[in-house]
């Protein structure tokens, strides 16, 4: 069987119309970028909009250099041919996760975990014989069903009444694994024009910022703040439910999820700006949901709220015209570089024709339904900065506006997000290390609105040695706490009954990670 793998290589690569990339070098080393094997979400031709873009300093070190985080990991094209990428990711943790909610009422939780979960990215490069770069990418994840019933609730359909649990071993616990399309994209570039991306991917923030200015690449895309310490481990009114608690958008799926159209500009001085647009939410294919996976049928979906596409329903917390417009600027002066960002976003909401404007209920508290309520369209901003010297790279990162956490629109009246993180990365030969501060103001809880707003605290430090190429060792401490007068994080609800229990949550957690890419 190698044989014959070896042969259809050769035959393949001597066609002169396909370049098969071969194995990494040794001597070259393979980092890992965030939520990614090397360049694979990100690649060596589309990454940064041309390939003359400054990749920083040597005298500098550490994240100086993009190469630091998988660019240039895959060799390039040359004039004439494609380089057929599969890069892939197999993490395993042990760690334990101790929150003010690990025990609540009749249920108490195993503190200590052991969780594996795989990433695979197909895609290739090309570059044309006139110098037109041109590509795909695709990245398909592991998705978990919950450990209950079917429906993952764990309640009897039609009654909800509790039921016992249905997924009770552990081969129908690996049979309810799926696997998801986490980004597909294609790309169009040149050194002088800049890129073109269409599809489920990254915008400019994403783009922008790969984990540097939010200060997230010290744990090798372990996940800092989006990672199981925060939220995907535990319950998740406990650990904010793994995103709740990370504003900051860069890698994240709310920012990446839906379908846009982004350009970036070549570089100029230091300099790039990009633009994006995105119609909806989601993928355009959603508006005809009934099709069940055959884009080209005809939509038998009557237009409703289950069209992703909808401006005028019932509710107003769906925003669909995002647009967004930011210039970076990467630049080294000898031993110091300075990379730097801003960004701003926009997004209209659905109009809706009632909704409540003032809080009701009892003791102030609102009462309706989600649908019932007033948003506002999406307006936030985000700023970073980062120096790096000496392999040590000091970074802030800002999001402020209109916007609740991760691009969910504000109530009207509701309190704007204001978070800043804060952190700490060194690199020095195959070690790494780093920590991170953040502080997050959000509306939160939205039948809180006019009443209070969400406070929560975050910090993590930690690092990971690389054993070899592919290979790292990841060990990271983090502690959140998270805070609203009036709200109970217990039962996640706002009640005068219960509001003022469980309105301060704290958790502690500790991971080691074994992380594996190619």
């Amino acid at each position: 069987m190698r044989k014959l793998l070896l042969a259809s290589a050769a035959i393949l690569g001597a066609s002169g119309g396909l370049a098969l990339a071969q194995p990494v070098s040794p001597n070259q080393g393979q980092v890992v970028a965030p939520y990614g094997a090397g360049p694979t979400y990100n690649n060596v031709s589309n990454s940064w909009g041309n390939a003359s873009l400054d990749h920083g300093s040597a005298a500098a070190g550490g994240l100086s250099s993009y190469a630091y985080i998988g660019q240039g990991l895959y060799p390039k094209p040359t004039p004439g041919t494609v380089v057929i990428r599969l890069g892939g990711k197999v993490e395993a943790d042990i760690g334990a996760v101790y929150s003010s909610l690990t025990n609540f009422g009749a249920f108490k939780s195993n503190p200590v975990f052991i969780s594996s979960y795989m990433r695979l990215y197909p895609g290739f490069d090309g570059l044309s014989a006139n110098g037109i770069r041109y590509g795909a990418q695709i990245e398909l994840r592991e998705n978990w069903q919950n450990g209950m019933t079917a429906g993952g609730n764990g309640l009897t359909a039609g009654t909800g009444a509790a039921a016992a649990p249905g997924i009770q071993s552990p081969s129908a616990n690996t049979s309810a694994q799926t696997v998801m399309v986490r980004r597909a994209y294609t790309y169009v570039a040149s050194d002088q024009a800049g890129i073109i991306r269409l599809g489920q991917g990254d915008g400019i923030v994403g783009l922008f910022d790969p984990c540097i200015f939010a200060s997230q690449c010290f744990d090798a895309g372990v996940g800092v703040y989006q990672s199981a310490l925060f939220g995907t481990w535990g319950a998740a009114n406990a650990g904010g439910g793994g995103a709740n608690n990370y504003p900051w958008l860069s890698q994240a799926g709310a920012e990446y999820g839906n379908n846009k159209i982004v350009y970036l500009s070549p570089q100029f001085f230091g300099f790039d700006i990009g633009f994006q647009y995105a119609p909806s939410m989601g993928n355009g294919y959603q508006n005809g949901a009934t099709n069940l996976g055959l884009p080209n049928a005809p939509s038998t979906a009557v237009l409703s709220e289950g069209n992703i596409n909808i401006t005028s329903g019932t509710t107003s917390i769906r925003w669909y015209n995002q647009v967004g417009v930011g210039v970076r600027f990467d630049k080294a002066f000898g031993p110091v570089d300075v990379k730097a960002f801003g960004f701003y976003g926009h997004a209209m909401n659905e109009a809706i024709g009632t909704y409540t404007t003032t809080p009701i209920g009892t003791a102030g508290f609102r009462t309706v339904s989600t649908n019932a309520m007033h948003y506002d369209p999406l307006s936030y901003y985000l700023a970073g900065l980062a120096v790096t010297t000496a392999g040590l790279t000091a970074a802030i990162d800002y999001v402020g506006g209109r916007v609740d956490n991760q691009l969910n629109p504000t109530t009207t009246g509701g309190a704007p997000t204001s978070a800043t993180v804060v952190g700490l990365t060194y690199l020095n030969g195959p070690w790494t290390a780093g920590t991170a501060v953040g502080w997050v103001d959000t509306q939160g809880s939205t039948n809180l609105t006019g009443i209070s707003q969400r406070h929560q605290f975050e910090v993590a430090i930690g690092g990971n040695y690389r054993m070899a190429p592919g290979i790292n060792l990841v060990a990271e401490y983090g502690y959140y706490q998270t805070h609203q007068g009036g709200f109970n994080f217990a039962t996640n609800s706002a009640s005068a009954a219960t509001g003022g229990a469980y309105n301060d949550v704290k958790s502690n957690a500790f991971i080691f990670t074994t992380m594996l890419t190619w």
